[in-house]
């Protein structure tokens, strides 16, 4: 289906102020026609005016109130008939009724908030129920929503459980595919976030893996979801907006708000982190600590300091070793006799 917006109906200033004119003035009909009928004069003036009396609210239905991005979707005895689009006073069929199925649907997000601001109108349209402020639920935002959809726990492509959380940034811009093509458009989203996110999940590490292929291309990358995740949020982005283009749903961005590992596998991890962590330390003090001796042999041999033998040389090197390698300080020992 496709969207067909209404113009040229900004018309509901001037229809409302001509319905209330001619209420007033089917009431002074009533006062001056009861007073002709009194005198035996010609009642026409007084059915006549009843009778607006009685059906002159019906154009009041018809008054619509938008508010910039804002949008109402309408229909005709089931016949969609257009979308309002822009802010104005617009005037439209009384019989239009608006329609939007995600009205009462609360998520996660921006704007599913209750709107229990109090509603006033005329008396006379109260008495009906049919006003454009009971309408006002039935709206449908066109600004940006943020979506903050609930955390889940996914395997990654290593089988390793995670919790991962996504904010997503949408709007919609069509509303007739919005209202018409899914039953729920809120509802419809929040489940292709959830089924595009999995999807995406599992083809990544968690950290950086060996052979694994992240991109398709058969060739080995270093892509995972705590390293790559501007990379990981725009697949996801790409992957949402595939699935919601029938709905008439635009996704700006999508980002991850939340990653972890799960509970179960948290410690593990972690040790496994740490200890991966205390290798590198000690590799790199290793590095540092032979190349200090390395240093030391050269400046003795180069200043003729002492002349050493290779079973001395070799006694110095482990005693540096343990000097700099060691985690605590050295307690040195004072040789007052001879070297040999």
């Amino acid at each position: 289906m496709k969207e067909k917006i209404l113009t040229n109906r900004k018309h509901g200033m001037l229809v409302l102020l001509l319905t209330t004119l001619l209420y007033l003035a089917a009431v002074a009909g009533c006062i001056f026609g009861g007073m002709m009928v009194s005198d035996s004069g010609n009642p026409a003036l007084l059915i006549v005016s009843i009778i607006w009396l009685c059906i002159g609210w019906i154009p009041y239905c018809g008054l619509k109130i938008l508010k910039p991005q804002e949008a109402l979707v309408l229909t005709l005895f089931g016949k969609y008939v257009g979308t309002l689009k822009g802010d104005g006073f617009y005037f439209v069929n009384p019989f239009c009724t608006s329609v939007n199925p995600a009205a009462d649907t609360h998520l996660n997000q921006s704007g599913d908030v209750d709107n229990k601001a109090v509603k006033s109108a005329m008396s006379f349209a109260v008495s009906v129920g049919k006003t454009e402020m009971d309408q006002g639920g039935k709206r449908i935002s066109l600004k940006i929503m943020t979506l903050n959809n609930n955390r889940q726990k996914i395997n990654d492509c290593l089988g390793n459980p995670v919790e991962i959380g996504i904010a997503v940034m949408w709007r919609v811009v069509d509303t007739a595919k919005a209202v018409f093509h899914v039953d729920n458009y809120k509802e419809y989203l929040s489940l292709q976030c959830d089924t595009a996110l999995r999807n995406i999940v599992r083809i990544y590490p968690y950290d950086v893996a060996p052979n694994v292929d992240t991109t398709g291309d058969g060739i080995a990358d270093e892509g995972s979801l705590r390293g790559s995740s501007e990379v990981v949020a725009a697949r996801i982005r790409d992957e949402i907006q595939s699935r919601v283009e029938e709905a008439g749903l635009e996704i700006i961005e999508a980002r991850i708000t939340y990653l972890a590992y799960a509970p179960e596998i948290a410690a593990v991890m972690l040790q496994r982190q740490q200890a991966s962590a205390i290798v590198d330390a000690r590799k790199m003090i290793v590095d540092g600590a032979v190349g200090m001796v390395e240093m030391a042999l050269d400046r003795l041999n180069q200043n003729d300091v002492v002349e050493l033998d290779e079973e001395r040389k070799a006694a110095m090197v482990s005693n540096l070793l343990v000097v700099l390698c060691g985690n605590r300080d050295a307690q040195p020992v004072v040789n007052s006799g001879s070297l040999y």
